[in-house]
């Protein structure tokens, strides 16, 4: 293996080896989370690789999931059965072989109030009794994911203090994984295939995709190349069509707000909402490490030409804050709301009329070309999807499948609880960098402000920026901010934080040289 730190210098020379003609067994396009596990799959079973992205290591979509790591509960209520036995066997994998650093059980209440009724209550109950046997059917422990159980009033206000008190009947409680960070899985995925030999090369946006290679431009020179390739996997999302015309997407808009600390109360465990007069939609308010909460999600098709970054619209927020509006006795406004986000999900294009009815299966296409497309699919299921993807584009070209290994490669970083819990380092570190968290916390060895808080209110140190810039890939300040730390989700932080972000890419060319 090679080492996994990702750095300017990095890609700059495994650029210029790409463009002075090596031939790679797979080209990867798009560095998403699935794109990512695309380059680790095929490296770690010793085929030669260069995966590219446009922009930076999850700017797309896979940076504005609701970060949970869910076993198909949904998909059950669709009858599904195939599909959410895949995603509780995927959250199986994440949660205690891949990413046990990054993902952590959560606990989910949906309280019953009296806009539940009695025969809903029981088909809601009997729905997390089926996921309770997927969870088994998967192998996961009930000492790692709890049984589902019915909770006492009381319990739903220890855990979800804003719940509405009137007419309350107690809650059911279930349980799922939860990310520290949808964007932290991309980069764990992204340097563990740097450390098995992938060439991992952003800033490079394909201008021309075939099955022998690309035309690629870097952003950075504005030199175009030519790389080359045996086998090629487009995993670009919801761009995927722009290279691959065969490929029919119906893309939808999930948007979440972020709402202030304290403006659900202390919760500890998400609220989950039904939305009224719809069977099997729910919105959620996710509670995050830094006490904010993750209100979401929508589900609105998008029309016309796919932008780089998705807005929120007013009406979507309206709606959340709406629904929240009926499960909580004092309702959150606009005025507690800091942040906004949304993504777009590569959904294929199917004959429902709402985008919340087509199915989240993934599919894999190959051109006439020779160009294999992967889309549609979920984070949960990033895995199986990159298999699929990486077998077809393989046998599509007469290449060797060889054995697929990721179900039991942990990521950088990953280790069991028990361990992470007797590192020594400062549990957020360890939260969100696992066993690298002292490495990550001795940068400030040399100058202890790096280890304080950027600001009032921003836990991230000075520490982390550089991790970012020297380890993970990061090549400015807006890659440290809106996906190597997540402070650009509230605008507010990403201004006050931007003068060290500017100040850490400084203090990283310093050190590394040209």
């Amino acid at each position: 293996m090679t080492g996994t730190a990702l750095c300017a210098a990095r890609r700059d020379r495994e650029l210029a080896a790409m463009a002075g003609g090596d031939v790679v067994d797979v080209l990867v396009v798009g560095l998403g989370v699935t794109g990512a596990g695309v380059a680790l799959d095929a490296a770690s079973r010793g085929l030669t690789v260069a995966a590219v992205d446009a922009h930076d290591l999850a700017f797309g979509t896979s940076r504005w999931s609701s970060k949970l790591v869910h076993g198909g509960l949904r998909y059950l209520a669709g009858g599904h059965i195939a599909l959410a036995y895949e995603s509780a066997v995927e959250r199986d994998i994440l949660l205690r072989r891949v990413a046990p650093h990054l993902v952590n059980p959560l606990p989910s209440v949906l309280p019953l109030t009296p806009l539940i009724s009695g025969p809903r209550a029981a088909l809601t109950r009997a729905g997390f009794v089926a996921g309770d046997a997927l969870r088994a059917a998967a192998g996961t422990p009930a000492s790692r994911l709890p049984r589902s159980r019915r909770i006492t009033p009381a319990e739903v206000h220890r855990l979800v203090p804003a719940v509405r008190r009137a007419g309350l009947r107690g809650g059911l409680i279930g349980w799922d994984g939860q990310l520290i960070d949808d964007a932290r899985l991309v980069v764990a995925l992204a340097r563990t295939a740097a450390g098995h030999g992938a060439r991992i090369l952003t800033r490079c946006r394909v201008t021309e995709l075939h099955g022998a290679g690309a035309t690629v431009v870097d952003t950075r020179t504005g030199q175009e190349h030519r790389f080359r390739a045996r086998a090629v996997v487009n995993a670009t999302g919801v761009w995927a069509e722009q290279l691959d015309p065969g490929v029919r997407l119906r893309p939808s808009r999930g948007t979440h707000l972020v709402l202030r600390p304290g403006a659900l109360g202390a919760q500890t465990a998400a609220l989950t909402i039904p939305v009224p007069d719809e069977t099997s939609r729910f919105v959620f308010a996710l509670p995050q490490p830094d006490g904010r909460i993750y209100l979401g999600l929508t589900d609105e098709p998008v029309d016309g030409p796919v932008p780089d970054v998705p807005e929120p619209s007013a009406a979507e927020r309206g709606f959340l804050l709406d629904v929240l509006a009926t499960a909580v006795d004092t309702a959150p406004s606009e005025a507690d709301v800091v942040g906004a986000f949304a993504g777009l999900r590569p959904l294929l294009a199917g004959a429902a009329d709402s985008t919340a009815d087509l199915s989240r299966r993934h599919a894999v296409h190959t051109s006439p070309g020779g160009v294999t497309t992967i889309v549609g699919g979920k984070l949960t299921t990033y895995r199986r999807m990159a298999r699929d993807g990486l077998d077809a584009a393989l046998t599509a070209n007469g290449l060797p499948l060889g054995r697929c290994r990721t179900a039991r490669l942990p990521l950088v970083g990953a280790a069991p609880p028990e361990r992470l819990a007797m590192i020594a380092a400062p549990a957020r570190l360890v939260a969100r960098y696992g066993t690298e968290a002292p490495d990550v916390a001795a940068l400030a060895a040399g100058d202890p402000a790096l280890a304080e808080p950027l600001a009032a209110g921003i836990a991230v140190t000075g520490a982390e920026l550089l991790w970012g810039l020297l380890r993970e890939g990061a090549l400015d300040e807006d890659d440290l901010l809106d996906r190597r730390t997540r402070i650009g989700l509230v605008p507010a932080d990403r201004d006050r934080a931007l003068p060290a972000a500017r100040s850490a890419v400084d203090r990283a060319a310093a050190a590394t040289g040209p």
